[in-house]
């Protein structure tokens, strides 16, 4: 299914490739929500031109091995690895090798809870509508006719409801969504355990509607795709597909033993001088890399200097080829380098300042 080159699935999609689950992983929500908007400008942004080439090292094809074994099982995959090394990419590049549309993104926080992740209810917002309502009546000529407006004539609740990435992760599609968890390691200690359940059950109730079920079972509420909604039946979101769960983890903290039997876990090790030149070519063009320096020498420097500042990040190489390239350093070489430099400043919150030499 996943093989890891970038190219989009031709001819075929992932519903026709992709196993029916293991029974104990199988959901029936419905109704069937209609798929999600392709993106695939942020895609291109995010990972550059898709090259089209098979898995070349070990470490790609473990990759592409640890994805599909999520995809079977239908549970999350839990990266890890040092900042920059592409952790979050990875879910782009599933969802525009297997045509998935768009990402939804949830980036967590010391203050993020599982309901910010699952839907968001704008109470005060709805109060005021009704205030505005009755002030509206109140101010009607005398034997203007017509009831007294009330609560019947506000806007559904559904138009105060939103469901956020997770929540909206959770509809019944027919295949899966891709959900980036981006660096949950920030997240406060109960948030890893409160996403057990979820994960487990597949579904999550909306309490606000659980309460309208009856003179309302099926509302029409906003997702967390731009002008997106989905119908709720009965107050519960209940899901179909299991989405792609990729969460990603920088190593600050541990996860509940719980937590880590559901993942399956893949560690992002630093790219080397291939995989570097096969993200500026896709980013860029195919000769920048020559243009960059001699051979690729701004990559061996770049690798070098990485290996001494204990890390570097992709998008510092990015940036610094893009000065190279650009035409406008053609008289000073020496400030060109030293810029590159400055460029390459180490993660840790030390400055260009503390540069060797």
């Amino acid at each position: 299914m996943y093989r890891g080159s970038g190219q989009p699935l031709y001819d075929t999609s992932l519903r026709e490739l992709l196993p029916d689950p293991p029974p104990w992983r199988r959901f029936t929500g419905g109704p069937v929500v209609p798929p999600p908007p392709p993106d695939d400008e942020e895609a291109e942004r995010r990972l550059g031109k898709p090259s089209g080439r098979l898995p070349a090292s070990d470490q790609l094809r473990r990759e592409a091995d640890m994805v599909n074994a999520a995809l079977l099982l239908r549970r999350p995959l839990l990266v890890t690895g040092r900042p920059g090394t592409g952790k979050s990419s990875l879910a782009y590049r599933i969802s525009r090798e297997l045509r998935l549309g768009r990402v939804l993104r949830w980036h967590i926080t010391s203050r993020t809870t599982l309901r910010s992740g699952l839907y968001g209810y704008d109470a005060i917002g709805r109060v005021q509508d009704s205030a505005a309502l009755r002030a509206a009546a109140d101010g009607a000529p005398a034997g203007a006719g017509g009831p007294a407006p009330g609560d019947d004539q506000l806007p559904g609740i559904g138009d105060y409801v939103q469901l956020g990435p997770l929540g909206t992760a959770l509809l019944p599609y027919e295949t899966p969504r891709v959900l980036l968890v981006d660096e949950l390691d920030k997240c406060d200690q109960d948030l890893a355990n409160d996403l057990l359940s979820v994960f487990e059950e597949g579904q999550y109730p909306i309490p606000e509607l659980l309460r309208a079920r009856r003179r309302h079972p099926r509302v029409t509420v906003l997702t967390d795709d731009p002008e997106g909604t989905a119908e709720v039946v009965g107050g519960v979101v209940r899901c179909r597909a299991f989405p792609v769960v990729v969460i990603t983890s920088n190593g600050e903290r541990e996860f509940p033993p719980a937590f880590l039997r559901r993942c399956l876990r893949l560690h992002m090790p630093d790219p080397d001088h291939t995989q570097l030149a096969d993200m500026v070519t896709a980013h860029l063009t195919e000769g920048a890399v020559t243009r960059a320096g001699d051979g690729g020498d701004l990559i061996e420097r770049f690798l070098q200097r990485s290996q001494e500042r204990g890390g570097l990040a992709v998008d510092q190489l990015l940036n610094s080829v893009y000065l190279a390239t650009s035409g406008r350093f053609p008289a000073d070489e020496g400030a060109l380098a030293e810029l590159v430099d400055a460029l390459w400043h180490r993660l840790d919150g030390a400055g260009a300042e503390s540069r060797p030499g």
